[in-house]
Formats: structure tokens, C-alpha cells, sequence
């Protein structure tokens, strides 16, 4: 059914997840189709795909973004489906229904979830209804500052500013006072006008309680056909600078049975309301000292983290994302075991996380890990994407047993050429916080203040 319903596969994005889906596309006896830009031209996802199109120059705008390229790749190629990856069109539910308008599948939610969760305003509020925990925050888009100090006034200091549409922590900052939000509220004005575009009634911003000594921890869900929604597990995104992610967990060392429980039923709960169908994730912010958890946001898509839910669950997150978009219901079963940690290996500066792009001249996995990589030797990180270079998994009976093969596979990452944060991850596993399980979002800042 699959053959005749998806094959071939387009692909569209890039490095790493480009390679981790066409790996199991063609596993599943599918055609896998890449597309790229000419700075792409030389990475391995090209190559390894039955089938690649050239969509243009290195600036995605012209590639990679360039919706009606993508689309005429599909047609030139015989593409049956589109999977979207994470980043770039993933979460654009305008390129959703462009696809399924083309008479393709798209191997996502349908385009009216991806609306309703795009909006953080508008996906908190259904939340609420739906009973899922949300902080206390504003209902409506928030456009100056007077208001904003108005309604941070009403909510209490801290609160989180954020900007109410775009992800991966862009734009957002916490503000302790009047004067840290007027500085936190112009950042995400700016970063608001950057991803969206300009607004005649100004940046719509998000605010909401902060959470001191939060942790971040998601839970990874996967929607039916039918309307059932499966929660399958947990990850700790605490590990974070500038509020992006550089390192994940799971299980989470910092909660106990009953709150994951209650996390796990919310996040079906978040799925089912929005009428939820394939892979996703519901992202909650946790007070580890009260044991409690509020919605953060939900992504509409893959996440870069999905590895190790598939090492402690057994299961392949992107062949279930294809054999529900083929229609199936797969009969999903899995006994979280063990524990697993992912790295994410950027090519970046290890001590402020500046980007450090450059030709690897030296590229050698270790043994005993999982390795999703976008490189191999000789490749050129280019200045054009994001700098992850590939994502570094182990797997542990224990989390004990985790982290010293984490240990080891850190040790035994030899990359040269570009900068690399190889050696913060090192730095991490000896953190005696880390270690010890009981940390949050705001370890690697005190990592680097303890080192100023």
C-alpha cells in the first residue's frame, strides 16, 4: 500500500534529516527523491537519494523556501508525497495546502492544524479549553509597550516574551521589571518583523508567567487516523542556550511517575482538540519543585530530538509519520526502556556558541553511538544554514550507563576544520548538576558565568 500510495518520497530539506528520512523511505521499498541548493551540491543527501533536483542558489529564499521550485521538482520526478523535515516549510501550512492541492500527499498534520498551533496566542487558548495547564498570559496579541507593561503588571513579574508566531526560541526573553521588558518587547518586535513580516498594528507579542529554575520537557505525540492521539514518552529539553536546545533526555531525570502521567494524558488531550494526525510535539514548561507543568507550545512537525524517543521506545517515528499519511493505522506498541541522551554537534564556537563554518578536514564517528550526520569529510559547513552538523545519540540501560557511553562517544567525535561543540559537551558531562539530573534551563548559563 505504501508503494502505491506514497512513492516516490520528495524530500524537502537538507543534511542531516534529509539523510534520516531517505534512509527509511528506501528501507520501505520507496523511492526517495532529494532537492537542493548549489551550496548543498556535495553533501551526502544528495547522493544517497534514488533522484535529486538542483532548486537553486545557496539563499534559501531561492531554494529551499521557493515553494513553486519545490513543487515543480515533485512534478518532474514522479513524487507522490512530500515530507517537510523540521525547519524551513514544515510548519507553512500554506505549502501544506499547496501540496495536497497539487494532488500530492503531505506527510504532516493537515494544513488547519498547523494554522491553529502556529499562533502561540491562539494555541494557548485552545489549550485552556481543551483543560490542558496553561501560565497565566495574555488571550490577545499584545502590539506596544504601554500595553505590554500593562498586562505584565496583571500577570507579575517575571514574564517570558515571546513573539506569537515562529519557534525555536527566536526573539524570546525574560524580563524581571518595566525596564528589562521594554529591552525584552524591541527584541521581539524586531525578531517578529524579521519572520513575519511588518504588521500595520505592530508586532504581535506574547506574554506569560515565567517559571523560575523551569525545565523544558516535551512529550512526543503521534496522531491516528480515526481521531486517536498516542503520547509516547517524554524528552528534557533543558540543556539550552539563547533558548535553543543543544541537548536532550529521555526519560526526564527531573520528574516523578504521577506528573508524567498527568503530562502524558495532557499532551493526548492538546492532539485529540486540534484534531491531530502523524508525528508531533506538545512543549511544556515544568516547576520541578512543585511537581506541576503549563503548555508551552505545540510543533506541528518532526523534531530535531525524535532520536531518542526512537532508542528508548524501539520505534521508527518517521515510517509511522508515512504509514499514517498512506492512510494506515498502525497497530503502534512499545515498552519504554532504558535511557538515552542526544548531542547536538553544532559548528559553532564551545565557549560563547558563536557559528564556525569552514571545510571539514577531519571527520570520524564513534563507535557504539547512533550518529545522524549531514557530513562527511571534506564537506564545507557553509555560512547559508543552521550550523548542526549532526546529532550524536547514546543509549543506556541506566542513565548512569547512558552518559558514560555519552562520555566515551564525546571522546571519540574527532572533528576538524570548522569550530565544533564538542568540547562543551564534554565540559557537560562532567557538570556535577548535570550528572545528578537535577538541573534546568538556566545550566549553561550558569556554566558560563562560573568560567567568566
Amino acid at each position: 500500500m505504501l508503494t502505491e500510495t506514497l512513492g516516490p518520497v520528495l524530500v524537502a530539506n537538507r543534511g542531516e534529516i534529509a539523510r534520516r528520512i531517505i534512509r527509511t523511505v528506501r528501507r520501505l521499498g520507496l523511492r526517495a527523491v532529494a532537492v537542493y541548493s548549489e551550496a548543498d551540491a556535495d553533501l551526502p543527501f544528495v547522493t544517497e537519494a534514488d533522484e535529486a533536483v538542483l532548486l537553486g542558489p545557496a539563499n534559501p529564499a531561492q531554494s529551499y523556501l521557493d515553494v513553486d521550485k519545490v513543487l515543480a521538482a515533485a512534478r518532474r520526478t514522479g513524487a507522490r508525497a512530500v515530507h517537510p523535515g523540521y525547519g524551513f516549510l514544515a510548519e507553512n501550512a500554506a505549502f501544506a495546502r499547496a501540496v495536497t492541492e497539487a494532488g500530492l500527499v503531505w506527510i504532516g498534520p493537515s494544513p488547519e492544524a498547523i494554522e491553529r498551533m502556529g499562533d502561540k496566542i491562539n494555541a494557548r487558548n485552545l489549550m485552556e479549553a481543551a483543560g490542558v495547564p496553561v501560565a497565566a498570559g495574555t488571550r490577545e496579541p499584545v502590539t506596544d509597550l504601554e500595553r505590554a507593561v500593562e498586562a505584565a503588571d496583571g500577570i507579575g513579574y517575571p514574564v517570558m516574551v515571546k513573539t506569537a508566531g515562529g519557534g525555536g526560541g527566536i526573539g524570546m526573553g525574560v524580563a524581571h521589571d518595566d525596564r528589562e521588558l521594554a529591552k525584552a518587547f524591541e527584541q521581539a518586535s524586531r525578531a517578529a518583523a524579521r519572520f513575519a513580516g511588518a504588521d500595520a498594528d505592530g508586532p504581535a507579542i506574547l506574554l506569560e508567567r515565567y517559571i523560575e529554575r523551569a525545565r523544558h520537557v516535551e512529550v512526543q505525540i503521534l496522531g491516528l487516523p480515526g481521531g486517536r492521539v498516542l503520547a509516547l514518552g517524554e524528552r528534557d529539553c533543558s540543556v539550552q542556550r539563547r533558548h535553543q536546545k543543544v541537548v536532550e533526555e529521555s526519560p526526564s531525570p527531573g520528574i516523578t511517575p504521577d506528573l508524567r502521567a498527568r503530562m502524558l494524558a495532557a499532551a493526548a488531550r492538546a492532539g485529540e482538540a486540534v484534531g491531530y494526525l502523524g508525528a508531533g510535539t506538545v512543549e511544556c514548561l515544568v516547576d520541578a519543585e512543585k511537581q506541576d507543568f503549563v503548555f508551552l507550545e505545540m510543533n506541528t512537525r518532526l523534531q530535531v530530538e525524535h532520536p531518542v524517543t526512537e532508542l528508548v521506545t524501539g520505534l521508527d517515528l518517521v515510517e509511522l509519520q508515512l504509514r499514517v499519511a498512506a492512510g494506515e493505522n498502525p497497530d503502534v506498541r512499545w515498552e519504554p526502556r532504558g535511557h538515552a541522551i542526544e548531542f547536538r554537534v553544532y559548528a559553532e564556537d564551545p565557549k560563547r556558541f558563536f557559528p564556525g563554518p569552514g571545510k571539514i578536514t577531519v571527520w570520524r564517528e564513534p563507535a557504539g553511538a547512533r550518529v545522524d550526520s549531514g557530513y562527511v569529510e571534506g564537506n564545507t559547513v557553509t555560512p547559508f544554514y543552521d550550523p548542526l552538523m549532526a546529532k550524536l545519540c547514546v543509549y543506556g540501560d541506566s542513565r548512569a550507563q547512558a552518559i558514560e557511553r555519552a562520555k566515551e562517544a564525546v571522546a571519540g567525535f574527532a572533528v576538524e576544520g570548522p569550530k565544533n561543540n564538542l568540547p562543551f559537551c564534554a565540559e557537560l558531562l562532567d557538570n556535577a548538576e548535570f550528572v545528578s539530573g537535577d538541573y534546568d534551563t538556566g545550566l549553561v548559563g550558569r556554566m558560563r558565568a562560573q568560567r567568566a
